[in-house]
């Protein structure tokens, strides 16, 4: 692998920076990402259940917020009724959206970071062609013809395949990998959504029989 790397040259450093990077947030999205992590499957009707007759204490409010994503969202239409018991149901569906929208902004972490990386590395790539075609005609040009120096005309034409390779290597998995990852925080985001709903109407049921 390394001698490959040394004879595409230099231009292929920032496809290797780039594919580390990818790894990286594709390993860190695949651990933040977990369902256990963002909507825990029985976590509503937990929830539900325990709020069924009262408004759960503040103490047990805060550890639902730190139990997922959607614990979070649902804390914070707790949090408001403990805080203003009179509130409007507006008031606790406002409270779980801006909630919402928090927890949206770190689903999306690092996913602009690697649609960047699926973009950038076929044109890094491309750099690496052009630059590898530059010093095929610069040995042509030195060597006085068409039979130029062949050391340095394979080296100019390896530099060119190699980084156009690398950069569609590093490119095609980021991309696959964004696409997943955005098609999953979507359904995530939908079940947020839907959740938020059901709650926030359930606690206007058990409001209105208090």
């Amino acid at each position: 692998m390394f001698s490959i790397i040394q004879a595409a040259g230099w231009p292929i450093w920032p496809l290797v920076a780039c594919s580390i990077l990818a790894l990286a947030l594709v390993i860190e999205r695949f651990l933040s990402l977990k369902t256990s992590k963002i909507v825990p499957p029985k976590l509503l009707n937990e929830v539900l259940t325990v709020s069924q007759t009262s408004i759960p204490a503040p103490g047990i409010v805060n550890q639902l917020a730190q139990n997922s994503s959607l614990g979070e969202v649902l804390a914070s239409g707790l949090r408001v009724l403990n805080t203003h018991p009179r509130c409007s149901d507006d008031d606790v569906r406002d409270a779980m959206e801006s909630a919402g929208r928090s927890v949206a902004h770190k689903l999306e972490k690092y996913l602009s970071a690697l649609a960047t990386i699926a973009s950038a590395a076929p044109l890094l790539g491309l750099l690496g062609t052009v630059i590898g075609m530059i010093e095929i005609f610069g040995s042509q040009g030195n060597g006085g013809g068409m039979g130029g120096n062949p050391a340095q005309l394979a080296h100019g034409i390896s530099v060119a395949l190699y980084n156009t390779a690398f950069g569609l290597i590093v490119a095609i998995p980021s991309l696959i990998f964004w696409r997943y990852f955005r098609a999953r925080v979507d359904e995530y985001l939908l079940t947020l959504e839907m959740a938020a709903d059901q709650f926030a109407r359930h606690l206007n049921a058990v409001r209105k029989r208090g």
